[in-house]
């Protein structure tokens, strides 16, 4: 069954390329060494292994399965496969609403990632004292015109890929970034390692204390496996009604699974033996890349324009590979026989610039700041929405909609690409992870986050 588009991957290998570009992103560099070390580093690694392989791998196959039964983006795709019940339509609406909250949010954070890489090559930040440089991000960040400037970039370049299409933009484009990216994070790995006092960061990020694995902690792991497979807001919908007919999606979804997790655990390397090592504090999430990373850089005399270049480049283009799914997701779902992928995106990008500049404004001191939505600043207020709350409850009822509501014989058919794959006792694991153990995890997590709110 074709797309409506018509377009579709061109083998495996691009399909894999372009869904493990979409789950690498800004949260596999920054955010998984972060907590990874906060709740127990080895500790929270087994948790956060389980959770990928048995709750995230469980929604990115059954996102696929959706997405290529149907060939339909995800407003379409579910009153396609149960027709009588055309209400379903609103589930993939809300994917689609959660990516486009999502996309604004990771514009403003990448338009941040882009100026410092140009600040990186320029030599700005070499210019900058060590006890400035909290100051110099928050100045930065809280401006009006500098921001936006690089959201549009961004955007500009992100909308260039998709305008493309599948096969030319989305999926050339993975298959160069990719290689490019695990590269760039070798070589930084490589240079962290050989930095004296290193162990002690290593020691931070893989020794097990389990004294730190609280509750709270195995719900970031469970967070964690949902955000970095990019589950939960419709765009491996999309992207399974792309992948080709012969295409074994578990090998495929293993793989991406696989490049997720290698590529986190080697910006954990990347990041904190070079942070310790350095004699600076592992905290900080955001202020980690943009406050404290360039006093890192800078302490490594000529070399460290160089690599904070290089680092500053490697997270753009993680960036870049997540921001083409979630605008591709948005584009297929707007694009039609007189609009066109072209004018999709064009409109679309339209539309997310607004929200995305509104948020950056409201950012620290910015010109919103004062203005704000259930108590919060637009920015605060559209993290915590997008990272919380709305991907659980679109992974939730996904997964419901997949283990009670589609026919488990059409479930087996897309998986065994009718029939030519044995798949033997593997049907009957995944049907209880699908219709029990995936759905109780995410209830689990969706009350937690409103509890916490």
């Amino acid at each position: 069954m074709a797309t409506k588009t018509g377009e579709g991957f061109s083998s495996s290998f691009g399909a894999i390329m372009a869904a493990a570009g979409s789950a690498v992103g800004l949260g596999n560099i920054w955010r998984f060494p972060y907590i990874c070390g906060k709740y127990g580093g080895g500790a929270f690694l087994l948790v956060y292994v389980f959770f990928v392989l048995f709750i995230g791998m469980v929604l990115l196959m059954s996102e696929f399965v959706i997405g290529r039964r149907t060939g339909e983006d995800p407003m379409k795709a579910y009153p396609k496969i149960k027709p009588e019940r055309p209400a379903w339509k609103f589930v993939g609406l809300a994917g689609l609403f959660t990516c486009f909250l999502i996309l604004a949010v990771y514009l403003v954070i990448s338009g941040w990632t882009l100026n410092y890489f140009w600040e990186s090559l320029t030599g700005t930040l070499a210019g900058i004292a060590d006890s400035d440089f909290g100051t110099h991000f928050n100045q930065f960040a809280s401006s009006a015109i500098r921001p936006s400037i690089f959201i549009a970039v961004f955007l500009l370049l992100t909308a260039i890929v998709i305008v493309g299409g599948v096969e030319k933009g989305i999926e050339r484009v993975s298959k160069l970034l990719m290689p490019i990216l695990v590269v760039l994070l070798a070589v930084m790995c490589v240079r962290s390692l050989t930095l004296e006092g290193a162990s002690a960061g290593l020691s931070y990020l893989f020794k097990p204390d389990f004294s730190k694995l609280t509750g709270e902690g195995v719900l970031a792991a469970l967070g964690q496996a949902l955000f970095s497979l990019s589950v939960g807001m419709g765009v491996m919908i999309v992207y399974g009604s792309y992948l080709p007919k012969d295409d074994n999606i578990l090998k495929t979804s293993l793989w991406i699974t696989v490049c997720d997790f290698a590529i986190a655990i080697l910006a954990g390397i990347a990041v904190f033996p070079a942070v310790f090592a350095c004699g600076q504090e592992p905290t900080g999430g955001p202020g980690l890349v943009y406050q404290v990373l360039p006093v890192v850089f800078n302490s490594m005399g000529g070399v460290g324009r160089i690599f904070s270049t290089t680092f500053f480049l490697l997270l753009s283009l993680a960036a870049l590979t997540s921001a083409i799914s979630l605008l591709e997701a948005l584009t297929q779902w707007l694009s039609g026989d007189k609009l066109g992928r072209t004018g999709s995106a064009v409109i679309m990008s339209l539309i997310v610039i607004f929200l995305a500049i509104a948020a950056s404004f409201s950012f620290g001191d910015g010109i919103l700041s004062g203005v704000t939505v259930a108590g919060m600043p637009l920015f605060d207020f559209l993290d915590k929405l997008t990272g919380t709350l709305l991907p659980p409850i679109c992974a939730l009822l996904t997964i419901f909609f997949f283990g009670w509501v589609m026919k488990k014989d059409d479930i087996i058919d897309e998986l065994s690409n009718h029939g030519v794959i044995k798949i033997g006792y593997f049907k009957v694991f995944y049907y209880f992870l699908v219709r029990f153990l995936a759905p109780a995890a995410l209830l689990i997590v969706l009350i937690s986050g409103i509890i916490g709110q």
